[in-house]
């Protein structure tokens, strides 16, 4: 797919993998359409496209809130239109224990990134059938494949994620609407910045077996997947190499995961 002329949409647009993949899909003459809950950091990734001689706009929202996301949903309608690539980026919520998390926090992570993909695939899909063409990209992680200790609600969500691909694949694969699914090991984001005492929870075999990517890799990445036309994007060769060995050997790998995972005291906290 030629992204240039193309309308993008994605969220999480603020900082992380969806700024960067802003950046490069506005240098391959794409115009892209900017959405997160911070309009401070979305103004200045908006800036950069546009001092490089990019179009954007940007549409502040609580990502998790249905009722304001279908009010930017219908200025996007009316101001920008159907996009050709709708990027479901979006994703939150500390690595933790259901039971180390309120109910409000558990559905915030649930909520973003899987509801709100939902959403918005409910939202631009019917206008890509009518249209006859478009791309929904979800992004995910190892979690759509692998589990841990110390991470319910996320490992939850990214499932979701999975399942919502495959699912709308299957619904639209007459339609000439594609589905791309993308997930990636450990990247260096604001995400664990946002989310304090996550990174602590990754597996140690996973910290040894698969590299942490820059936020310009990953999104790099990303876009030769979309440019490829490919329905299962995984942006590193030592992740792929743990899929294959997952395929073969699954309960070992998983066992791995779990055995050199997140170990806390055996006692929960009054």
């Amino acid at each position: 797919m030629k992204l240039k002329g193309k309308t993008v949409l994605i969220t999480g647009a603020s900082g992380g993998i969806g700024a960067s993949l802003a950046k490069l899909a506005a240098m391959r003459g794409a115009r892209v359409v900017l959405l997160a809950r911070r309009e401070d950091e979305l103004r200045v990734v908006a800036q950069a496209i546009e001092a490089g001689g990019g179009s954007a706009s940007v549409y502040p929202v609580d990502l998790a809130d249905s009722v304001s996301l279908k009010r930017v949903v219908e200025r996007i309608g009316a101001e920008v239109g159907v996009p050709d690539v709708l990027v479901n980026n979006a994703g939150i919520g500390r690595w933790r224990y259901l039971w180390e998390m309120d109910e409000e926090e558990i559905a915030r992570t649930i909520a973003v990134p899987y509801l709100t993909a939902a959403w918005l695939s409910r939202a631009f899909v019917p206008g890509m059938m009518d249209r006859g063409s478009g791309l929904v990209v979800n992004l995910s992680s190892v979690a759509s494949r692998l589990a841990w200790p110390g991470a319910t609600a996320y490992i939850a969500a990214c499932r979701a994620m999975r399942g919502l691909s495959d699912a709308l694949r299957a619904d639209l694969r007459t339609s000439g609407v594609r589905v791309a699914h993308y997930e990636s090991g450990p990247v260096a984001s604001p995400y664990w910045r946002n989310n304090p005492d996550s990174y602590e929870r990754v597996p140690g075999i996973a910290r040894r077996l698969v590299p942490m990517l820059t936020e310009h890799q990953a999104a790099s990445a990303l876009l030769s997947g979309i440019e490829a036309e490919r329905r299962f994007i995984v942006p590193s060769l030592s992740l792929r190499l743990v899929y294959g060995l997952h395929g073969v050997l699954p309960g070992m790998v998983q066992w791995l995961m779990t055995a050199t995972g997140y170990q806390p005291s055996r006692r929960r906290s009054a």
